[in-house]
């Protein structure tokens, strides 16, 4: 590493290093710096890997002779192409299989008899899979995944045992040839290796063993591989260090966060707002708390305390009792059905007080149909009707994207197509996705939706749709009216229509909640420029950190 290098490595490193995965490119540029000769100084005494190598090959050549082991098979010689880069005086570049004794005959199936609980690790891929009562091998060596391991840079490549062992046949077994070799050393160049041009097979990727004794790696006199590894752990720690520091500010910033919102969501005195407004800078480097202040903004929307009451609106009993009459009219007309009666909110059930001019109701009381989806079969043909299904649902928002498609002569259209403000809502999926709710903006009679969603059609002209559906996506809702009531079924959560039609929801006067709703669009759109300064500067940061590696 030139003094510029380590200068400007110095001058950015909290910036460079604070970017998404600083800490896993610094640990892959100690080992690339490792494997180039650029962690530690060359010493001109240490007797060079060429030396070592002749004595190695020396030592092989005796065992043959005189029958211990068979004559290792021929590897093909390093082609100038081959090389990535230059070595330092006293390296060199040589074939693995060249310096380590691969032991992989040695491994066997585990028996019945061995596969008993026991004190000897049982060890696979990527590290122990079990405990049995019987071992294979009994002194320090190195695996290799073979199959069922990932081999990019900085994976779990290869990795030491010692002691009595058993491996399956996931894992190559390696022992090194330790006159010229560390295994610490060995280690570190495999994990900074990308390995993938070595794989082979697509369904099942393996790293055969001709394929394995065939890379290519940087071999350093040993005494500077100890070195190596020495100064190799001395970072790590480093990183580790910086990892859990890291995480321990993090989860600091998030706790301090958590600990304000609830703080706003309890107090009425306005402190909490106060420290947020004071800490912005701080609270908001995260996504994490912008995800949590979108919470609070709609949990404050609907308790009554995003925007002041206004006495001279007319009070929600009287917006109640229009809504009523409304859908008496439409029954008159033949428009609707008659609506069930439901049974009112008993006093103290609520799942919080609101101003006195607003009311709580039933999600029913507020609906002109609720309505489940087609269950037709739906094709790609993209001329036909759009149908919105599970997966469109993101966010409190609908995508369109994704789209199956349905003959437009079905039974229940045109019953069942989406009518602007319509809101469709989840019943069955994971738990935590039970629950998600969206309102259509589309046009009319261009979209259905299929039957595991809901859909609320309300009595638009008096409501504004919009603050119904923020609602629905309020926290409150979810953890008071959905998660009591969901049910498990054969590993899916399951909430049905008659349980949402029940759902309680605050209404306010209509003109508080056209004011409600622009308040909320006007700190969401905050939010989303907070969301666009994270992104710009974990760019920025990655960007920087791409610089810095780049002149290493």
């Amino acid at each position: 590493m030139t003094e510029a290098t380590r200068n400007l490595l110095e001058q950015h490193f909290d910036t460079a290093f604070a970017a998404p995965d600083g800490i896993t490119k610094l640990r892959e540029l100690i080992l690339t710096l490792a494997m180039q000769g650029k962690l530690v100084e060359q010493n001109p005494n240490d007797p060079p890997a060429s030396e070592l190598l002749k004595e190695i090959e020396a030592e092989k050549l005796r065992l043959v002779k005189a029958g211990k082991i068979k004559r290792p098979k021929p590897l093909p010689p390093i082609k100038p192409e081959e090389v990535p880069y230059e070595l330092p005086q006293g390296w060199e570049w040589v074939r693995l299989g060249e310096i380590v004794e691969v032991l992989d005959s040695l491994r066997k199936p585990v028996t019945k008899q061995d596969r008993e609980p026991g004190p000897y690790p049982y060890y696979g891929a990527s590290g122990i899979v079990d405990y049995v009562s019987n071992y294979i091998f009994d002194e320090p060596l190195v695996l290799v995944g073979e199959d069922g391991a990932k081999w990019g840079k900085g994976d779990n490549t290869a990795f030491s045992i010692s002691g009595k062992t058993w491996v399956n046949n996931h894992a190559h077994v390696l022992k090194p040839e330790r006159l010229v070799l560390s295994d610490g050393f060995l280690i570190y160049c495999l994990v900074g290796m990308d390995l993938q041009s070595y794989i082979t097979g697509m369904t099942v990727p393996k790293l055969n063993q001709a394929r394995l004794v065939s890379i290519l790696v940087p071999l350093p006199p040993l005494p500077e591989q100890h070195r190596i590894v020495a100064r190799i752990d001395q970072l790590m720690a480093r990183c580790d260090a910086l990892g859990k520091l890291h995480k321990e500010r993090e989860e600091k910033r998030l706790a301090v966060h958590a600990a304000a919102v609830k703080q706003l969501l309890e107090a009425k005195d306005g402190t909490a707002w106060d420290f947020i407004q004071r800490h912005f800078g701080e609270l908001y480097t995260v996504k994490e708390n912008v995800a949590e202040l979108r919470k609070a903004i709609l949990q404050l929307a609907v308790m009554g305390r995003l925007v002041p009451q206004n006495p001279n609106d007319p009070p929600a009993k009287e917006l109640l009792g229009e809504i009523e009459a409304e859908k008496q009219r439409l029954v008159k007309a033949k428009k609707i059905k008659r609506p069930k009666p439901v049974p009112s909110i008993p006093q103290g059930d609520e799942p919080f007080p609101v101003p006195d001019n607003w009311r709580w109701v039933r999600i029913a009381e507020l609906a002109e149909s609720i309505d489940y989806g087609t269950s037709q079969k739906t094709c790609d043909d993209s001329s036909l009707v759009p149908v919105y299904r599970m997966g469109n649902i993101v966010d409190g928002q609908l995508s369109d994207e994704g789209f199956k498609y349905i003959a437009p002569d079905i039974d229940e259209l045109p019953r069942l197509f989406l009518q602007p403000n319509d809101i469709l809502f989840n019943r069955t999926n994971s738990y935590e996705l039970v629950g998600k709710s969206a309102r259509y903006t589309g046009p009319v009679e261009h979209a259905t939706f299929a039957s595991y969603l809901i859909r609320v059609r309300l009595v638009d002209a008096l409501l504004n749709p919009v603050f119904t559906s923020q609602a629905m996506n309020a926290p409150y809702f979810r953890l008071t009216q959905i998660e009591p009531e969901i049910v498990q079924q054969c590993g899916q959560a399951n909430f049905n229509g008659t349980k949402l039609s029940l759902c309680a929801i605050p209404l306010p006067p209509l003109p508080e909640q056209h004011r409600i709703v622009a308040r909320i669009d006007q700190l969401m759109t905050l939010c989303d420029t907070l969301d666009q300064q994270i992104d710009a500067a974990s760019t920025k940061q990655t960007e920087l950190l791409n610089a810095v590696m780049a002149q290493v």
